[in-house]
């Protein structure tokens, strides 16, 4: 029997996990709850239900026997959407909201990493702005300011100066610039390296890493500007040992794992390690519970094996098979609406692209008007090419950008520079 397949999310993650989910021969159908009109150019269906109505998405997972679903973005996880269905008797791939706080809360991250000895930058926890100032006062710079919870990928302050720190505590502490998220900020050591990016499928105890990838998090070329939910990413990471990967694996991502169990938060999904490569090893910046956007366009393209059969072998206590394509790169570009991450405008028209078959167009922020697509949100698309060298894959995402109209919108043109300079 083919199995029915429920996404949750509506972003570029979604659709590249959506369009991987329909690849399989094992698979009939994958709705995408909400999803975006972008997306049903690829066959996924959609389901108009906001990512956090629970009941409406489990009622919605009973009509259409739907064999089980996948959690993309974070705040469905923080909202109970995994202890929701499981507690209705339905499969569901995602860590529960105790296993999703290890990104929910920065500061709880820090004390699971603390207690089980993970490698990852001093800290200190406040909830009061001077005795957060009097910290950094005595620190001196550059230092990191850090809201405590979820702010988009963009609650995060890599202060240069004592001044732009103080700046970055009042607006979280003083000014309540991120809500809730920044009533308690985290202070952390500025640690110098080159950042990158390990995800792994964890079930329980067990932990099966995947390629690396490296995002670019900085709005404009040469990470100027402001921080984003990310403007692209390309896989592997040349510049990356890979005895480095393999003993963050041992020391960060198996510990992490174990310990949460021990802490009676087993986490079942997808555990996201960002890492900064320092002269003593991989150290840990944070934790998400989840797929990175962008980094899943270009790391799942590397994948060889069969996603959804991953995913159901893992659900289902089976030992999965999972390979990892050998040669070669992926690098996606994000294209953004102008003004982003700051306001922008909607509603501007998008360009048809003629794809090859080693080139993937994934929308994110779009909506359909008069059988047009066109933008509805500041990121927009992300282009992914495949290249035998990272300058190969590179040279082809561009040569398709610079030939298209891409009025009203912006992206990076440095994406994956830094390997390349590695590569040769």
């Amino acid at each position: 029997m083919k199995k029915t397949i429920l996404v949750i999310g509506s972003g570029g993650r979604e659709h590249t996990l959506a369009q991987k989910f329909l690849e399989s021969p094992w698979v009939d159908r994958v709705f995408c709850a909400p999803g975006n009109a972008g997306m049903k150019q690829d066959g996924i269906e959609l389901a108009a239900i906001n990512e956090l109505d629970n009941e409406g998405l489990i009622r919605f997972a009973k009509q259409q026997a739907v064999d089980w679903t996948f959690v993309g973005p974070e705040i469905p996880l923080l909202n109970g959407v995994v202890n929701a269905f499981s507690d209705a008797g339905l499969k569901i791939f995602g860590p529960t909201k105790e296993a999703a706080l290890i990104e929910g809360s920065k500061d709880f991250a820090k004390e699971i990493m603390s207690k089980y000895s993970i490698p990852t930058a001093s800290y200190q926890t406040f909830h009061e702005f001077e005795k957060a100032k009097e910290y950094v006062l005595k620190k001196g710079a550059p230092i990191v300011i850090k809201a405590d919870g979820l702010a988009a990928g963009k609650g995060v302050v890599v202060a240069l100066t004592v001044d732009e720190a103080i700046d970055a505590l009042k607006d979280m502490l003083e000014e309540n610039k991120f809500g809730e998220s920044g009533a308690k900020v985290v202070v952390e050591d500025f640690l110098d390296g080159e950042e990158f990016s390990l995800l792994a499928f964890v079930k329980g105890e067990e932990v099966y890493p995947m390629v690396i990838a490296q995002d670019h998090k900085r709005a404009y070329d040469g990470d100027k500007g402001p921080n984003t939910g990310g403007m692209g990413a390309y896989a592997p990471v040349p510049q990356i040992p890979q005895i480095m990967v393999e003993k963050a694996v041992a020391e960060i991502m198996i510990p992490t794992a174990k310990g949460l169990v021990k802490e009676g938060r087993s986490f079942t999904g997808i555990l996201y390690a960002g890492l900064i490569a320092t002269k003593e090893g991989a150290k840990v910046i944070e934790f998400n519970a989840r797929f990175g956007d962008p980094e899943t366009q270009v790391v799942l393209q590397r994948l060889e094996s069969d996603l959804a059969l991953i995913i159901d072998d893992l659900l289902n206590n089976r030992k999965p098979d999972i390979q990892w394509k050998k040669k070669g790169f992926s690098i996606g570009i994000v294209v953004a609406a102008n003004g982003y991450p700051s306001a922008y405008k909607t509603g501007e028209m998008l360009p048809n692209f003629a794809l090859l078959e080693d080139e993937h167009l994934y929308y994110a922020g779009v909506e359909e008007k008069d059988g047009n697509l066109v933008t509805n949100g500041g990121r927009v698309y992300l282009l992914e090419a495949q290249g035998a060298t990272l300058q190969e894959a590179q040279k082809k995402v561009y040569e398709l950008l610079n030939k298209t109209d891409t009025a009203g919108t912006f992206y990076r043109t440095d994406i994956g520079q830094k390997g390349i300079s590695k590569e040769k």
